[in-house]
Parts: C-alpha cells; structure tokens; sequence
C-alpha cells in the first residue's frame, strides 16, 4: 500500500485562500458578532451572488458560521453570518494574539442566538455597515475606524496621559458606553463621532441620562467628539430635541436622524440627514463641529484578550 499523503492544516489551507477583503470581513465579524447576508453584501462585495459564492466557501473552510433567526409571523430572516473556530484561529494570527479557546466559536455563537437584543446588534451595526458602502462606490471617502460597544466597557478606556486620574475609575464616574464609535474620512478631512442606537424602546429619560453621561465625559476631559443619535421616528426626533432644548449649557455636540428619514430619502449616514441640537437644517456627517486635537494619536481599542461580556 502506498503512503497516505499528510492531510493540509485547516488553518493553513484557510490562510492560503485568503483574500483581502476575507480579511476585512472576519475582522469585522471578530469585533462586532454577527452580520446578514445583506450587510456583508452593501459593505464588501459587486453584488448578492457574489457574496453568496463567497461566503459558502468561507463556511466550507470554517471560517464562518450561519444561522437563520425565526420571525414571530412565521418564516426567517436571512442567514446571520458568526466567525467559526478557524476564523478566531485566522484573526488571533494576524493580530498577534495568543490561541482562542477551542469553544470559541460554539460559545459565541449560542449567545448570539440567544440574545434578545439581537435587532439592536445589527442596527447599530447597519449604521457602520451603510458608511462602508458609501466608501466603496464614492471615492476618497473611508470609514477609518469602526469600534464596538464593547471597546468602551473596560475601566479607564477614556482615559488620556495628562488627564483627570477619576476617569480611571469608569463606574463611579458615570462614563458613557456608547452602541459603537468610528472615523469617517472625506476629501482628507475625518470627523470622529459616538454612535448610540436607538430602537424607541427605552424611555426618553433614559436617552437624557446618557447625553448627562457625554456631558461628564466632555467636562473632565479632551474629549468632543459628535454623539450620533439614530433614532426610529420623526416623533421620536421630535421629542428629543423638546428635551434638549430645556438642558442649560448643553456642551456635547448631539446630531440625530431617523430611520424613517433614511429610507425616505435612500439616504447613507455619510448624507446630509444629520440634525445638531439648537441648529437648524440637516448636515454632513463630514460637517459636524468637534474638538479634539488627539484623535488621530489616541483612540480607543479592543482589548487584546478577546472577551465574550459585550455579548451577553
């Protein structure tokens, strides 16, 4: 009998099929949990089927995974696509980081499915998923920096050398934490911003609480970055900026726009739908007034050892 030939390392053999924007996509799928069919499709590829071919290979080299989320009506939603083990083998390499636990990928993926605000994932996430797409057809545009909630969770996190040692300490202090944060770039000017996601779920005081929170945040330190507040409705809108208007000294800069408004207009983020509290009309995100000379230097980063408590 001759010799068996040694089977190829999966890894290996993922690694050799690698392409650029695979990377890109795990990258993202390592930060931010989960993406459908659809986002993946806007933000990375020509078209549907395309991305389709593509992701059933990366499923077949165990790169991603996929699971389908029942509707209340009746039917599903289409396929959410998770990392796989081989995916967390691939990201931990490329970043340097040691082995991931060898239940990674089951681990996370249960708490995806399990999670109850899952719509509230891929909404926050629709929002950075929508300036890529704008990137990719409109030259010299980029998302520079997309950042998950979860980069904001640790104690410190806004911290700066120089700066006031209680924001060391989070709790205490009542730093914000907000949905995600990213730079946009056009034309060779970048506009850092917070991005809060809002479903209408929570009541309006909740919503006030938070501005309190970048308030503090912006009292005690350098930071001055726009809060991005996207909201469901024109009413919802509506009755924010009636609570902001009655907010004495209101420091942080607070732009909102509206799902409805969006799809009206079939309108990106990046677009002119954006309304500054105490102004009037709607802005460019690439327009919106900060602050803080340090952005480009100083921003904050998922932590090294990958952590499983922004998705619980």
């Amino acid at each position: 009998m001759g010799k068996h030939l040694p089977t190829a390392d999966p890894l290996l053999r993922l690694q050799a099929s690698i392409t650029a924007r695979d990377d890109r996509l795990l990258g993202w799928l390592y930060d931010h949990g989960v993406l459908t069919t659809d986002q993946i499709a806007a933000a990375l590829f020509p078209s549907l089927d395309f991305t389709q071919r593509r992701l059933r290979r990366l499923t077949a080299l165990r790169a991603v995974d996929r699971f389908r989320p029942n509707k209340a009506d009746g039917g599903s939603y289409p396929y959410h696509y998770v990392l796989d083990q081989l995916g967390y083998e691939h990201v931990h390499a490329q970043r340097g980081l040691g082995p991931p636990r060898r239940d990674q990928a089951r681990r996370r993926k249960q708490s995806l499915t399990s999670r109850p605000d899952l719509p509230h994932l891929l909404g926050g996430n629709q929002v950075f998923i929508d300036l890529a797409a704008y990137a990719r057809t409109h030259p010299d545009t980029t998302l520079d920096r997309w950042q998950p909630a979860s980069a904001f969770h640790e104690p410190g996190v806004f911290y700066r050398e120089g700066g006031n040692p209680q924001m060391m300490v989070h709790g205490p202090t009542g730093l914000p934490r907000p949905d995600g944060a990213g730079v946009w770039t056009e034309h060779r000017r970048s506009v850092p911003f917070f991005l809060e996601y809002d479903t209408g779920g929570e009541r309006l005081d909740i919503l006030t609480e938070k501005i309190g929170k970048y308030e503090r945040l912006y009292a005690m330190s350098t930071w001055a970055w726009p809060v991005l507040f996207h909201l469901p409705s024109a009413r919802r809108e509506a009755n924010l900026h009636h609570r902001l208007a009655a907010v004495p000294g209101l420091e942080t800069v607070i732009a909102t726009t509206t799902a409805e408004l969006r799809a009206g207009l079939g309108a990106s983020p990046a677009d002119q739908v954006w309304h500054l509290a105490g102004r009037s009309g709607r802005h460019r995100l690439i327009d919106l007034p900060y602050t803080d000379t340090d952005h480009d230097d100083e921003f904050p980063t998922q932590p090294a050892s990958d952590r499983d408590g922004w998705a619980a």
